[in-house]
């Protein structure tokens, strides 16, 4: 009982990841972060690089040329290509999908990651568990892998997904 009260004060988040967008939606409240996977970075005055823009917003800044624009799902071979910018957009969107719930209670969310593309052949266990350290290392208490077609929100349902998980 302890338990289902603890899953309902939380978030469950749905991540899917193409190499040109990131759609994350957040199950109870059906809040939705879609946007282009983009990372606007710029150093300020003490050297430190800040994030200065994430999604489709960077693509304002392009020809500023103190931005760098980085695109962490842009890879040739695999869909992770830069861990650590791939790591702060996930740390954002969870923040955004968020900032409606009980601000005196934070419980780190459960994560679904679906990767959309560059399946072919399936996932290697360095890139199956690259998704999981991406999650966790954003602010997930518990992480899962999805490989298959799309999941339905509307009768989502994180206990089937884990029970169902394959790792590679």
């Amino acid at each position: 009982m302890f338990k289902k009260i603890f899953n309902n004060l939380s978030l469950t988040i749905y991540i899917q990841i193409w190499e040109d967008r990131i759609k994350a939606t957040e199950i109870n409240s059906g809040k939705i972060y879609d946007e282009k996977p983009f990372i606007a970075i710029k150093k300020n005055a003490k050297g430190e690089e800040t994030v200065t823009a994430v999604g489709s917003s960077v693509e304002l800044l392009k020809n500023d040329s103190g931005i760098k624009v980085i695109k962490p799902f842009s890879h040739p071979r695999t869909l992770i290509s830069n861990f650590v910018v791939a790591q702060k957009l996930l740390q954002y969107i969870i923040h955004s999908l968020s900032k409606q719930k009980q601000k005196f209670l934070l419980i780190s969310p459960l994560i679904v990651i679906h990767p959309m593309e560059k399946l072919e052949g399936g996932l290697t266990q360095i890139e199956f568990r690259a998704f999981k350290e991406l999650a966790l290392g954003a602010g997930s208490r518990e992480a899962l892998i999805y490989q298959g077609p799309e999941l339905n929100i509307y009768n989502f349902d994180y206990d089937n997904i884990k029970k169902n998980e394959k790792e590679p």
